[in-house]
């Protein structure tokens, strides 16, 4: 035996013999209870004996007779299945008029000359031991006779015309008539005075096998099978009797007594012939069984009164007949036992509104306990027609609604004790399809969506599929489920059919279909988006006092998915008319949870919200009014601010109407002096925000609270918030005022700061009040423009920057709070030293000579200082733009023009001039000027460079008329006329002009040649003027340009005119804002020459 077990296990794989277990086995299980048994076993071993040795003669049968081929099988444990085939292991085939009986024989209902073959072979296959013997082959030869005799039926099995059958009831019947005939007989099988039993007959092997399955005694009667061919019929009567073995009408079952009470064991069975009964105790016959007054036998029926302890023992049942036994134990168990409560203790059932809850109390006890239901800790039993309570103790709500959530007691008790329990119930809403799916027309090749749209509970999670014809949609990606939804795209005609929406949760299932009809594609219509069409259907649920669930159902997208949903609401009590934002939630819900305000008579509208704008509100929801409470909350943004020397201003944000959460809303306000104070002042205030405490001392810290209230009660208590008595202006200045000047446009302020019980307020910083006295360069006074400066907080020095340099200055300093200024300190006097001046006022070139030019200038606006002298540096322009030597020249500082002489004729120079104190060069003015050709015939022109603002006119002698100049004019365009058909040659043959040579040489990319379609100059810039001139100018080793020398430049004269003459012969052209570039050799330029260029080379 298995240890811990029952099981016996016989195990012959390593040696032994299977004939050596053979026999009946029974199991007994015994303790101090008592024993019980098993029915018996039978062990026997599988045979598969072979076939007897035969000999076995040729079939030599004249064509239209009947043969039977007899297979004669071995007899095995169990029977073997017999099957018939030919030496290629082919099975051989079967008819009407060629078929097996069910003892294995081959039936020949009449021969024919194809049946003429020697390998007829009957195999037996033993399944228990998978062998399959074989017969020796039988050898049929069919001999023709002509002309072949019909002949009238005659039944080949069974024999006679009477048979009987009997069969044990369940199991199936199976009656058999094969009958010999030419033409070959037709079966036909009849009940006599009855039908055939209904679907539980079956016909086999060509209707010549008659099988009736689960057959019962009344399936006993004469069943008749005709044979009938054109010749005539036969018939054969089997009369069948089915017998059975027993079976159970009541089995004994366990019986739980205590000491004293009575009971009875009842052993009923049936069969046929009627089986006998027998009872054993323990195992033992009862009549040889200890003796027990408590116990009577009476046929099946065992009846115990008074039953003690010692009764306790367990009874077999045995019922027997010849075709079999049934045995069944009972254990009558004497026992003394409070109740016991199987059922886990607060066990949670959930059921769905107006169904059935089944609320389990699975109890034990001896006596057998007494069962009573509560509902709540101190309900009532419960009694009526609204439950039903089950005999295992189980109570019963046929219907549960809403109300009926909640503890549920089960209370089991017995003259030995009682015990509780408590389960727990929750109704839950049932779940819904709010949208449906809708028979939907689409066109091939669209795009179609059904909805399914739910609403359930918020505790359970629903779970959504999709069917298509009652199976699973097809593994297609375009197939696609949202949601609450399913999207099909690009249509086929394979997607007709009929779709399901399935919605699970673990408590209820709901479902709903539509068709979808799929049609050839008309013309594309545009498609129209809009706003969507309001919800509607609000509904409201779950209504509690602080929260409620509003469901909807969403109208008409239009083309547009929803993307949101906004909830709004009106307070009819407070507000009536007006809505308010709640919330919003994405749109793929339709149900929310509010939170709620006591005292609010609500209603709620959705709007829902797709790409192109709002839908229109909804109907608004049914009102739902709260119920009044104490407040939730106090005022906020108190504050204690006092508005003159002696008050303390408190004031709050009062609540909202649905924040009173009741009626009579009021103010408690309360105050005290901080560390003075240990009581507080309080007073109570309806319909204001502001309280104001007069009699203060000045600026002084108060505790102030502000506490709402209602007719229901208190909010919770406060938080306490620091606040302030009444500011008066400060009483003194600040000390020890303190100016180091750190350079001429920038001084540090130092002072003391001022005690802060003299602040009498909350100190806000200090002022700085300073004005300029005078200029120490100009000695002029004028009129004295105060600036202030302002530091926060409790700062003691100060920056003030932008103050004018060599100038006298004053200032002071005042402490500041919320009241205002207090005093100023004392005037403090200070001055800035000397600074770099400001650029001459302006610089004019006048009477421009053939070798001279005249400059003029005005003082700097701003002198910042003594002036020391004045710097002129200037320098030539060739016609390539570049710089010549840069010459420089020191002016005494009380002078104000200046003729320069020995300058080389019809020459451009620039000039740049700046003035100087003992503190450095100040910024420069720059100016440009031509000497004329020949005085008195072309005067030089003079233009202005950025910042001057003003252009020298140009004097001109008409040359225009005379002799020499016409001829002259025309030696000039004849020598260029050549040069460009020269330039011109050389360009088509990809050469270089001697400007693109010069310009590769440089390999400067801000230089750019003068343009070779119109001879004009290109741009010209100042932006390098400050570079060094490059190797190769003529300026001297000892004069170079310093980059601080020139902050002017060329560039503000203009872009793009091209350099010419006007009608009179002055020079108008104009230099553009591109950067100078210094000679490579000397002045000297290789670009072809400008008019202007020509005629100045040639005067």
């Amino acid at each position: 035996m298995k240890p811990n077990s029952g099981t016996l296990v016989i195990n012959i794989m390593n040696g032994g013999k299977a004939e050596a277990y053979e026999g009946v086995y029974q199991c007994t299980a015994r303790n101090e209870r008592g024993a019980a048994i098993s029915n018996n076993i039978v062990i026997r071993p599988s045979r598969s004996p072979l076939w007897t040795k035969e000999k076995l003669e040729p079939n030599h049968v004249r064509e239209g007779d009947s043969l039977v081929l007899h297979c004669r099988p071995p007899v095995g444990l169990p029977p073997p299945i017999i099957f018939w085939m030919d030496n290629a292991f082919q099975r051989l085939p079967q008819s009407e008029r060629v078929s097996q009986g069910l003892n294995g024989d081959l039936y020949f209902s009449n021969v024919q000359p194809e049946d003429t073959r020697e390998d007829y072979i009957c195999y037996a296959r033993f399944n228990h031991t998978q062998t399959i013997q074989q017969k020796q082959p039988i050898s049929v030869k069919v001999f023709s006779t002509k002309p072949v005799t019909e002949r009238q039926p005659v039944l080949l099995t069974p024999t006679g015309s009477t048979s009987t059958k009997v069969e044990l009831r369940g199991n199936v019947l199976l009656l058999e008539c094969i009958a010999a005939g030419l033409p070959t007989p037709v079966i036909r099988w009849i009940k006599e005075g009855g039908e055939l039993p209904a679907n539980r007959t079956f016909f086999e092997n060509f209707k010549k096998t008659l099988k009736i399955i689960d057959v019962s005694e009344a399936d006993s009667g004469n069943y008749k099978c005709i044979a009938r061919n054109t010749l005539g019929s036969v018939h054969h009567v089997i009369s069948v009797t089915v017998k059975a073995a027993p079976y159970w009408i009541t089995a004994p079952r366990n019986l739980v007594l205590s000491p004293g009470e009575d009971g009875t064991l009842i052993c009923r069975a049936n069969g046929n012939p009627k089986p006998s009964i027998s009872w054993l105790a323990n195992g033992v016959p009862i009549a040889i069984a200890p003796e027990d007054p408590s116990r009577k036998v009476d046929g099946d029926t065992i009846i115990f009164s008074h039953v003690q302890e010692r009764s306790s023992a367990v009874y077999q049942c045995n019922a027997s007949n010849e075709y079999g036994y049934l045995l069944a134990n009972a254990f009558v168990n004497v026992l003394a036992e409070p109740p016991r409560i199987l059922t886990p203790a607060n066990k949670l059932y959930q059921v769905i509104a107006d169904s059935p809850a089944l609320l389990d109390c699975a109890y034990f006890g001896s006596p057998k306990p007494e069962i009573e239901w509560f509902k709540g800790v101190k309900g009532s039993i419960l009694r009526g027609n609204e439950y039903v309570f089950h005999d295992n103790g189980t109570l019963e709500i046929p219907v549960a609604q809403k109300n009926s959530a909640g503890t549920y007691t089960c209370v089991a008790r017995n003259e030995l004790g009682k015990i509780q329990n408590e389960v727990q119930l929750e109704i839950k809403d049932p779940t819904m399809i709010i949208k449906q799916p809708e028979y939907k027309v689409i066109q091939r090749y669209g795009q179609v969506s059904f909805e399914c749209i739910i609403k359930h509970d918020s505790t359970l999670l629903p779970t959504v599929t999709w069917l298509k014809d009652n199976d699973e949609l097809p593994d297609d990606e375009r197939f696609l489920v949202g949601k609450d939804n399913l999207t099909i795209m690009n249509v086929t005609d394979k997607d007709d059919g009929t779709y399901t929406c399935i919605v699970n949760t673990t408590l209820d299932s709901v479902s709903a279909s539509a068709v979808l009809t799929v049609v050839a594609a008309p013309p594309t219509p545009a498609i129209i988006y809009a706003r969507p069409n309001p919800p509607f259907d609000l509904e409201l649920t779950g209504q509690l006092e602080r929260s409620i669930d509003l469901s909807w159902i969403p109208g008409d997208e239009n083309n547009s998915p929803i993307t949101s949903f906004v909830i709004e609401y009106e307070d009819a009590l407070h507000e009536p008319g007006v809505w308010h934002y709640q919330t919003e939630v994405p749109g793929t819900q339709t149900t929310v949870q509010l939170k709620l305000s006591p005292y609010v008579n609500y209603s709620f509208r959705v709007i829902a919200v797709n790409k192109i704008g709002r839908s229109q509100p909804s109907e608004p929801s049914e009102q739902y009014l709260t119920k009044s409470a104490s407040p939730d909350e106090n005022p906020a943004n108190v504050q204690g601010i006092g508005s003159e020397p002696d008050n303390l201003v408190i004031t709050w944000e009062p609540l909202k109407g649905f924040q009173s959460n009741g009626p009579g809303l009021q103010y408690k306000v309360s105050w005290r002096q901080k560390d003075v104070d240990d009581e507080w002042t309080s007073v109570i205030v309806a319909n204001v925000s502001k309280y104001i405490v007069s009699g203060t001392p000045t600026f002084v810290p108060y505790e102030v609270k502000v506490q709402a209230l209602n007719d229901l009660g208190y909010a919770p208590e406060p938080s306490e918030v620091i606040g302030h008595s009444g500011e008066d202006l400060p009483m003194v200045a600040p000390g020890n005022v303190q100016v180091h000047v750190i350079n001429s446009t920038l001084a540090k302020v130092h002072w003391d700061p001022v005690p802060l019980k003299t602040v009498r307020g909350h100190l806000q910083g200090y002022k700085v009040y300073y004005w300029k006295v005078q200029s120490l360069s100009r000695r002029s006074r004028r009129h004295v423009e105060k600036k202030i400066l302002t530091f926060r907080g409790n700062k003691t020095f100060g920056m003030l920057p932008g103050l004018e340099p060599y100038s006298s200055y004053k200032l002071n300093v005042r402490v500041v709070n919320g009241k205002g200024e207090g005093p100023a300190s004392p005037d403090k006097a200070f001055k800035t030293p000397e600074g770099v001046p400001s650029s001459p006022s302006f610089l004019k070139i006048t009477n421009p000579t053939l070798d001279s030019l005249t400059l003029e200038w005005g003082s700097p606006t701003h002198p910042n200082g003594v002036l020391t002298s004045y710097t002129l540096k200037f320098q030539p322009i060739n016609n390539t733009h570049e710089l010549g030597p840069l010459v420089e020249i020191r002016i005494p500082a009380n002078e104000s023009s200046l003729i320069l002489k020995n300058l080389n004729y019809s020459t451009r120079y620039k000039f740049y001039f700046n003035a100087q104190t003992s503190v450095g060069s100040g910024s420069q003015i720059t100016e440009e000027a031509v000497t004329i050709m020949d005085e008195g015939k072309i005067s030089g022109i003079l233009r202005p460079a950025v910042g001057a603002g003003k252009a020298m006119t140009s004097r001109q002698v008409d040359i225009a008329t005379q002799g020499w100049f016409i001829g002259l004019m025309c030696a000039v365009a004849l020598l260029i006329l050549i040069l460009l058909i020269v330039c011109f040659i050389r360009r088509n043959k990809g050469g270089k002009y001697p400007v693109k040579e010069k310009e590769d040489a440089h390999a400067d990319p801000e230089i750019q040649p003068m343009k070779e379609d119109d001879g004009t100059f290109g741009e010209y810039s100042d932006a390098e003027d400050h570079k060094p001139l490059k190797k190769g100018s003529r300026t001297p080793s000892d004069r170079t340009v310093k980059k601080e020398d020139s902050d002017d430049s060329l560039v503000d004269y203009g872009e793009g005119v091209n350099g010419q003459f006007n009608e009179d012969g002055s020079f108008i052209g104009q230099y553009s804002g591109k950067k100078e570039k210094e000679p490579a050799e000397g002045n000297e330029s290789s670009e072809a020459p400008s008019p202007v260029n020509a005629m100045n080379s040639f005067v």
